[in-house]
């Protein structure tokens, strides 16, 4: 045991301390910790309410453990539908194939289609450089820039994205103060605030997918269940077709856009 107290005292200090899931904290806390002293400190950051993933530095993710760090959005499961439904599309089509994770955080869906699909070209961004930073450990292989959306992707993608992807902020700006606590204290408002109906920057992203998608491509965004009509009207305004892809085992819906048939 790295620590003088045993599972079973760990398991009861977490679950004192509020955690739900004490249990499987307490699991991952002793695998991830090397030394006695690092246990320790982890278990008291966790009791004085930092996230389990911030403590550990990684999130199991559709698999896989993606890294992450105070102050960078922690991937949600339900995002796996996302980075399924993304990595499904793309094995259909014959290779390269161009990906683009926008709103990346820590890049997580980016990291799942590079692992999916063999030769993949992955590209990602964020406007926060604390995620950006993050990202682009996670994806040494890939292409990861810090701006606004597309301003800072190179040029030479214009027309050529065959999966653009994004889990962009869609949390309405009144309904902030309802997110679980840990999301308040310990992730950035601008990972999480979509606007006044949720979907200010969904709006902006669709609007300007067309130009960046080549003939084959889709835009993927993640979004609400109540949201998905009013997404997919956006899409379709913006001249693609609309589709809704919904996991209940998730609670995950997902909008896709394609081009229509000229």
């Amino acid at each position: 045991m790295l620590t003088s107290y045993s599972r079973a005292a760990l398991v009861a200090r977490l679950r004192a301390a509020g955690c739900v899931f004490a249990e499987d904290e307490a699991d991952i806390l002793l695998s991830s910790a090397r030394t006695g002293a690092e246990l320790d400190a982890m278990v008291s950051s966790r009791v004085r309410g930092d996230p389990i993933e911030h403590v550990v530095g990684w999130v199991e993710f559709a698999g896989m453990r993606i890294g992450v760090e105070p102050g960078v959005f922690v991937p949600r499961r339900r995002t796996e539908l996302l980075a399924r439904t993304a990595s499904e599309l793309g094995a259909a089509m014959p290779a390269p194939v161009t990906a683009v994770e926008l709103c990346c955080g820590a890049g997580a869906v980016a990291v799942v289609i590079a692992a999916r699909l063999p030769g993949v070209d992955v590209y990602a961004a964020d406007i926060d450089p604390v995620a950006v930073a993050c990202a682009r450990r996670n994806l040494p292989a890939g292409h990861v820039y810090q701006g606004d959306l597309y301003a800072p992707l190179p040029g030479s993608l214009h027309g050529r994205v065959d999966l653009l992807v994004a889990n962009a902020p869609y949390v309405p700006t009144a309904e902030l103060p309802f997110m679980p606590r840990e999301a308040q204290l310990h992730e950035p408002a601008v990972a999480l605030d979509g606007g006044a109906d949720g979907l200010d920057i969904f709006r902006r992203l669709v609007t300007e997918a067309p130009a960046w998608l080549s003939p084959r491509g889709s835009v993927l965004v993640e979004t609400s269940v109540r949201q998905a009509p009013t997404a997919c009207a956006a899409l379709r305004e913006a001249g693609l077709s609309a589709d809704v892809v919904r996991s209940d085992d998730l609670d995950a819906t997902v909008v896709a856009g394609t081009r229509r048939p000229a």
